[in-house]
């Protein structure tokens, strides 16, 4: 699956849930589209539906999309497992 982020570049009215120049993850949603609007995760982790115009697409290099989307590695889970034994 493709990761599309959005950078939050207006957010009158929706203070509480978006953040002025974070990048949020889109989530594809064809109806949202018809509307002008855009479904995103936002603050308070769940996705929910914004105005199109608030956001902005960002072009992210490979690797740094690769870190932002990739869940961490078993190794690292297992590490942190076992110092606290």
């Amino acid at each position: 699956m493709k990761h599309t982020f959005l950078l939050c570049v207006e957010n009158e009215g929706y203070e509480a849930s978006l953040e002025l120049r974070k990048l949020y993850e889109k989530v594809p949603d064809m109806e949202a589209v018809l509307h002008n609007q855009v479904r995103i995760i936002d603050e308070s982790g769940e996705d929910y539906l914004y105005p199109s115009e608030y956001f902005s697409p960002v072009r992210l290099p490979i690797q740094t999309r690769s870190r932002i989307t990739n869940k961490i590695p078993e190794k690292t889970i297992r590490r942190s497992v076992l110092s606290r034994r």
